[in-house]
């Protein structure tokens, strides 16, 4: 055969194969694309249920009844009588206060008190001297005379003052004589006590601080106080329902209901909350005072509504709408009016009824392809099935 001609059959053979090449190459990449492109979608069913919107705050838990036992007058501790956890009644003996001086004290304003009776008594006295002179006067010195009345009787006011002062001086030092054996004020339980015997209580202060020598509180008035954003304050109210849980007692969920609502709040670092009471339907004995307590506050629940996934609810030009895949392979766009919602569901007040199916998730195989085609370009170029 001679060369010409073996060159043009090999031309020829070169032309076939580089067509086949390419067909296949074709048909590859059309494979692969239709793979990249193709689209499941994840539907929920639409029904009806019931949605409850709720608000949460965080706090500790308080005792509402408590009293600081914390003497006004001075003195060496004595006699302690109380632990911390003891239970105490109203009226009962915690300690002494040794001060010395209480008892001089009472005798100085007792002395003070009876001068100034005796001082009320003579200016009575010179009053109706001054009265009758006045009286038997004549003409010439009345004038006199009915100054020296006028005197008497501003002496006898001011004596009436000076006891009435000298009785309360009086009545102030014995109370705080009697001061010196320290009671319970309310029944409860002795929380916290910061003193023990000998200790003088001028010395409790530290700073611009001072400690409070004994604390009791009614543990069976803890409720809940919570913080809430000034955002959701508003939607709170009265009476509405609460679920607790602490993070010291696992598993524990507690109901309860607000009692009160701060009208005032409270600002820190640029965001202002309101302290909100609430009360346990049932007291745990395992809660206690100053615990940590997270709140969920059921501020409105609508039953019998149409109810979905809140991620399924989009926004375009303003509006909501939701893609419904009720036949076909192809999802179409409904408008739809939402109502309340919480952090996972949305409520559709008209758009949709029951039985509609919903996209909630669109996946795509892109990712996959995407990477399909990465593993297979490591060598460079463009590599054909067979080859």
């Amino acid at each position: 055969m001679k060369l010409s001609e073996l060159a043009k059959k090999n031309k020829k053979y070169i032309i076939i194969a580089t067509i086949i090449l390419i067909a296949g190459g074709y048909y590859w990449y059309s494979k692969s694309s239709s793979k990249n492109t193709a689209v499941q979608y994840k539907t929920a069913t639409v029904e009806k249920g019931t949605l409850a919107v709720s608000v949460s705050g965080s706090g500790n838990v308080i005792v509402d009844q408590s009293s600081n036992i914390d003497p006004t007058i001075t003195g060496t501790v004595q006699n302690l009588s109380v632990s911390v956890g003891d239970k105490v009644e109203k009226g009962q003996f915690l300690f002494d206060i040794k001060n010395d001086d209480l008892s001089l004290n009472v005798t100085k304003a007792y002395a003070s008190y009876l001068s100034s009776l005796q001082s009320l008594e003579s200016a009575k006295a010179n009053k109706k001297e001054a009265r009758t002179n006045l009286d038997e006067a004549n003409s010439t010195n009345k004038s006199a005379l009915k100054k020296k009345h006028e005197a008497a009787q501003i002496a006898v006011s001011a004596a009436e003052e000076s006891v009435k002062s000298a009785l309360q001086n009086y009545q102030n030092e014995k109370s705080n004589y009697s001061d010196r054996k320290v009671t319970a004020p309310i029944s409860g339980t002795v929380n916290e006590i910061n003193i023990k015997n000998g200790d003088d209580l001028s010395k409790l202060s530290s700073g611009s601080s001072r400690e409070v020598p004994i604390i009791i509180g009614d543990l069976g008035t803890m409720k809940a106080q919570v913080q809430i954003n000034e955002v959701d304050i508003a939607n709170v109210n009265i009476g509405q329902e609460v679920a607790l849980t602490f993070s010291a007692i696992d598993g524990l969920n507690v109901a309860g209901k607000v009692e009160k609502i701060d009208s005032i709040g409270t600002l820190s670092s640029g965001v202002v909350t309101y302290n909100v009471t609430i009360n346990f339907d049932t007291l745990d004995s395992r809660i206690k005072p100053e615990m940590s307590v997270s709140a969920s506050i059921n501020t409105q629940t609508k039953q019998d509504v149409i109810v979905v996934p809140s991620g399924a609810v989009k926004i375009q030009n303003g509006e909501n709408y939701v893609e419904v895949l009720n036949s076909g392979q192809t999802p179409v766009e409904i408008k739809v009016k939402t109502g309340v919602s919480n952090d996972t569901e949305t409520e559709i007040t008209s758009g949709l009824k029951t039985g509609d199916k919903i996209v909630t998730q669109t996946i795509g195989s892109s990712s996959t392809a995407s990477t399909s085609s990465s593993s297979s370009n490591k060598g460079g170029g463009m590599r054909i099935p067979g080859l």
